[in-house]
């Protein structure tokens, strides 16, 4: 019988981005405390660019755009904002999305698997994801299982399960 494998990866879906920003930008241009601040969120490029006339106004947009992401379904280790900068009389926070396993953190799970995980199960490294396979579905549940209850500072899926 061949392997089973799944491959542990970090992706965003970017429609789904693309949505709560949207949602955000509604719930800016229509909310009170927003009025005449100068706030706005959109993308710039690759980045999305939040900007107002307060370092708490523009904190505070971070704070609507993460709320969307949540209830998107996204993760918030996904989001990489900024510190919000000064730039003339507006206070701006860039933030970016974050995908992709890098080799360190890659190297990181995988030794996880290695230490803590069933004896069957082996990971490796390909590109910026990570693969699983073991004989034993069980053991594929078990690695699933034990990398959920550890907290890493990136976030993780699992696909390609077979």
């Amino acid at each position: 019988m061949a392997d089973s494998s799944f491959d542990i990866v970090s992706k965003v879906e970017r429609q789904e981005v693309d949505n709560a920003l949207n949602q955000a930008a509604k719930e800016i241009s229509q909310r009170y405390d927003f009025k005449n601040v100068g706030a706005s969120i959109s993308w710039s490029g690759e980045k999305i660019l939040m900007e107002a006339n307060s370092e708490e106004r523009v904190k505070a947009i971070l704070d609507v755009f993460q709320s969307k992401l949540i209830k998107r379904g996204i993760s918030l280790k996904a989001l990489d904002a900024g510190e919000p900068q000064l730039s003339g009389k507006e206070y701006k926070i860039f933030a970016s999305i974050e995908e992709g396993i890098s080799q360190e953190n890659a190297k990181k799970v995988a030794k996880i698997i290695r230490d803590e995980g069933p004896k069957g199960a082996k990971a490796q490294v390909q590109g910026d994801e990570l693969r699983v396979s073991s004989k034993s579905r069980d053991d594929l549940q078990a690695v699933i299982a034990l990398l959920k209850g550890k907290d890493f500072d990136f976030a993780l899926q699992f696909v390609n399960y077979r």
